[in-house]
């Protein structure tokens, strides 16, 4: 297991499973390791009569910046896709028990429509919620062309999936991409509160109570298939080649 990714049971029970970033030299960038080591967790977590509740954090600073560049270049270049990310993004929409997510700072792309699968989302006021799809020419995912319009309205997803506009912290409370704004002082209590309050309930009822108030996981996974069609023609066009070598050149 890459110590880019940090997994251990919490709680007094270990009810609580949870999986963090831990790459904060490279902001948090994410591999198709740590995308296949995040799928894993998930699935054990499932399985695991014990655990009750999923959580995800970053480090101080930042959730994660999304997919790692390196990996994107090898695929514009015409490298192999893989399935590490579909697989990990399969497993977050097919969760049948809850999971809490912690946002402090950056939360970039993927870091972004994670929460979309997510049932409570905490961050700080200062974080930076942002899909810059559009500006590498590349397409919406995670499902989130379906699940964003649905929870914030056309208007307020078109903003952030399609003209690429940053929502603060407090932005993305309003307009119902997270649960609240915490300080970062109070981000970690408050996510394993949350989670702690959530491992007390009867596993089965919140499983169906979960599992009635959030969408049909077939339609969203289908939705995933669709985007993943799309991004991946996208990822090697001539205009996202181009401008991956400008993000590239404007990195050096």
């Amino acid at each position: 297991m890459t110590d880019h990714i940090l997994t251990e049971r919490a709680g007094e029970t270990g009810a609580i499973n949870v999986i963090r970033f831990n790459r904060p030299d490279k902001r948090n960038a994410i591999t198709r390791a740590m995308y296949a080591t995040m799928a894993k967790a998930l699935i054990e977590g499932e399985r695991d009569e014990k655990v009750r509740v999923h959580v995800m954090l970053g480090t101080p600073g930042v959730f994660t910046s999304g997919n790692d560049m390196q990996d994107f270049m090898a695929v514009a270049m015409g490298g192999d896709n893989g399935t590490e990310v579909f697989d990990f993004l399969g497993c977050l929409a097919s969760l049948e028990k809850p999971i809490v997510t912690g946002v402090d700072g950056l939360a970039i792309g993927i870091g972004t429509t994670i929460h979309m699968h997510c049932d409570m989302t905490f961050a700080t006021p200062d974080s930076r919620f942002h899909t810059p799809f559009t500006d590498l020419a590349l397409v919406p995912e995670a499902g989130s062309s379906l699940l964003a319009p649905t929870a914030m309205g056309h208007q307020k997803a078109f903003a952030l999936l399609a003209a690429g506009i940053p929502f603060s912290g407090e932005e993305a409370e309003r307009a119902g991409l997270i649960y609240k704004t915490v300080s970062a002082a109070e981000l970690e209590p408050a996510v394993f509160a949350a989670a702690e309050h959530l491992a007390q309930k009867p596993p089965k009822a919140l499983a169906i109570s979960r599992r009635l108030v959030k969408p049909d996981p077939a339609p969203v996974v289908a939705r995933m298939r669709e985007e993943a069609e799309h991004f991946a023609n996208q990822l090697k066009s001539a205009e996202a080649l181009a401008a991956f070598q400008a993000f590239m050149a404007r990195k050096k």
